[in-house]
């Protein structure tokens, strides 16, 4: 069973050499927001290549995104919810309300800082071992260094840093601004209160398995004063089974994550189902080509690490756009910076 686990992974950290750019790459992200003014991204060329921008005049465009919010399904039917409790949609409404379906009559509970919304949520005695990878994810000191010191070394990869990686990535979510989002694999949300304190989004939605990391973005939130609370939901949920219904989201973000999925085809299936047409899946992770494939019998030591390892390793942009495709998606573009890619499709309007 394919888990969501956290943006991050056990060889992340460990990535050698440039990988060079890639001639079906695109290093020219589209201009940003609404109502705020226009990014450029640059990408300069050198061996650590980098983010910049530079504002230019303001940019004003039509918006055609969802700005529904009542976007929470049942993960067994897909069905609607009832709200019990608070149903105002922020953090604090998971602390003593509760989510219940018409349909197949369960109930999922709000766990005080987020909502289960796992199918075995509720379940007595029925437990499941997950994945090396995704169970070492769930421990209580991963969530704690996460952003004290794990993320940072992602710079060694040719990861540009979180504020220059969101710079980059308006561009590719121009068409859905002003509608709502769910950080896959948020880990501990630290791209979700990025999202949240931009104002560019109607609901945020902070997406993992893990429920240390989501009580770590909790506290994170909690510690930080003037924080937008409202239409910020924490949300534990498994990737292969998103609970929202079809066509209902607008853009899906997953940083630094497919690599960290069992099985990145259903992930990218499900995340296909949910988004609406002319929805954004923007993504990035470690990506394995170049001098890599001359490797000799690379592509099945990579099999035998993802045996080992219960995830899936990395994927090489071409392994990465054949998947967007076989799901349903279009659209492929990707920017690289060595071992770091930003990749992106869209749903077909």
């Amino acid at each position: 069973m394919a888990t969501i686990v956290s943006s991050s992974s056990f060889f992340s950290v460990s990535l050698p050499g440039r990988l060079g750019n890639s001639r079906r790459c695109s290093v020219k992200p589209n201009p940003s927001p609404i109502f705020i003014r226009k990014f450029v991204a640059k990408i300069r060329a050198s061996s650590t290549a980098f983010v910049e921008t530079k504002p230019s005049e303001p940019s004003f465009v039509d918006n055609e995104a969802s700005t529904s919010k009542n976007v929470l399904a049942c993960p067994i039917c897909y069905k609607p919810l009832t709200w019990i409790g608070d149903s105002s949609l922020s953090i604090e409404s998971a602390a003593g309300s509760s989510l219940q379906c018409n349909t197949c009559k369960k109930t999922y509970s709000g766990m005080g800082t987020h909502f289960d919304m796992t199918a075995a949520s509720g379940s007595k005695d029925y437990g499941e071992f997950m994945s090396p990878a995704t169970e070492f994810f769930r421990m209580p000191f991963m969530s704690f260094i996460y952003e004290r010191g794990w993320r940072q070394n992602f710079v060694w990869g040719g990861f540009p840093g979180p504020e220059k990686e969101f710079e980059l990535m308006k561009g590719y979510l121009k068409p859905v601004l002003g509608g709502n989002i769910i950080d896959a694999s948020c880990g501990s949300g630290l791209f979700s209160r990025i999202f949240a304190k931009s104002g560019l989004f109607s609901l945020v939605v902070a997406l993992d398995y893990s429920e240390n990391m989501l009580k770590q973005c909790y506290e994170f939130v909690q510690q930080e004063a003037n924080f937008p609370k409202e239409n910020f939901l924490l949300v534990r949920a498994d990737i292969s089974r998103l609970p929202f219904a079809s066509s209902s989201i607008d853009t899906v973000h997953a940083g630094a994550a497919i690599h960290c999925w069992p099985s990145p085809s259903t992930g990218v299936a499900e995340i296909s189902r949910v988004l609406r047409p002319g929805g954004v899946f923007v993504g990035t992770t470690y990506i394995v080509d170049g001098p890599f494939n001359l490797i000799p019998f690379s592509r099945l030591l990579r099999q035998n690490m993802m045996q080992i390892s219960g995830s899936y390793t990395f994927l090489s942009e071409r392994e990465i756009e054949d998947l967007c495709r076989a799901c349903g998606l279009v659209d492929f573009k990707c920017t690289r910076n060595r071992g770091f890619v930003m990749f992106t499709a869209t749903k077909p309007s």
